[in-house]
């Protein structure tokens, strides 16, 4: 039986049907080599084997033999996977797409639950479900290079990393963070978990958000008016949507490359734009190795 089409592009969690059979993606890793595992679900059949392929390699679908031609990845959670049915002998495609990089975080290491509950008790809240796991299994992270998430103004920088339980070393620390960038400028609703280049990485603790605990950022422009709880209402308003879980988060997280990046214009001495400082390296280090 022939196809009734011999290109699909396949979403991720939506199933395509190319005729004889439908196609769903369970997973795709980026790799290199970047892979996916693809379940070929045929119309006339309760079997849906699955296969595991390496981008440009073939699959059957019945009697067809199709191809993992390409692949768009803005990032571990929104992608499409492009297939194509294959000829005999026919010579493969280069591929075009994008490739989403996944984060790239250094753990300090693992907190145990009287940890975590004493953490609780001083932040006088029950911390998120995945955001409380992700902290028992890494306490914080730092990233090795800097990091975004592309179409949002910050940046996560080695030396302002996501928080964890650092009490030894304040500026890594989520309680201290509170009393220094949340308490200021936002209702307790809201858990600042990163200090970024740019604004408050928080997530929200309202209840309606609980089950989902929603990533947001405040941009510095936001942070305005009245210290206290007098202005904190209208700073809120400048929150902004960045995930919809601290999973999905991570998830959007991605290192900048730079060659992504436009070529470094130098300004000499006395040239217009030119600093009189120089510029003052930062060494990323864990907490511990910090001198206060």
């Amino acid at each position: 039986m022939r196809s009734y089409t011999d290109v699909m592009s396949i979403r991720n969690n939506v199933p395509s049907d190319i005729g004889p059979a439908r196609l769903g993606v369970r997973w795709i890793n980026e790799g290199p080599p970047v892979r996916c595992e693809i379940a070929v679900m045929p119309h006339r059949s309760e079997e849906s084997p699955h296969h595991e392929v390496t981008l440009g390699e073939t699959f059957p679908v019945g009697d067809e033999t199709w191809r993992f031609a390409d692949v768009d990845m803005k990032n571990a959670d929104e992608w499409r996977v492009i297939v194509r049915r294959v000829d005999e002998n026919e010579v493969m495609t280069p591929p075009t797409g994008h490739v989403w990089k996944s984060a790239r975080l250094r753990p300090y290491g693992q907190l145990d639950d009287a940890q975590l509950q004493a953490v609780e008790a001083e932040l006088g809240i029950s911390l998120p479900p995945s955001y409380r796991d992700w902290l028992r299994d890494n306490n914080g992270a730092q990233p090795e290079v800097e990091h975004h998430v592309p179409g949002l103004p910050f940046t996560v920088l080695p030396e302002r990393p996501l928080l964890g339980v650092h009490p030894q070393y304040p500026p890594f620390d989520l309680v201290h963070a509170q009393r220094v960038h949340r308490d200021p400028w936002l209702s307790p609703t809201w858990l600042v978990i990163a200090n970024l280049s740019g604004g408050l990485l928080v997530l929200s603790l309202r209840p309606r958000d609980m089950a989902e605990e929603g990533v947001y950022f405040l941009p510095d422009a936001g942070l305005s008016g009245a210290i206290g709880p007098d202005g904190a209402a209208g700073r809120e308003r400048h929150l902004v949507p960045v995930a919809r879980s601290f999973g999905y988060f991570l998830g959007k997280l991605t290192p900048i490359d730079l060659s992504d990046l436009p070529p470094v214009q130098i300004i000499r001495p006395g040239e217009p734009g030119h600093s009189q400082h120089d510029d003052q390296p930062w060494s990323a280090t864990r907490p511990e190795d910090q001198q206060r």
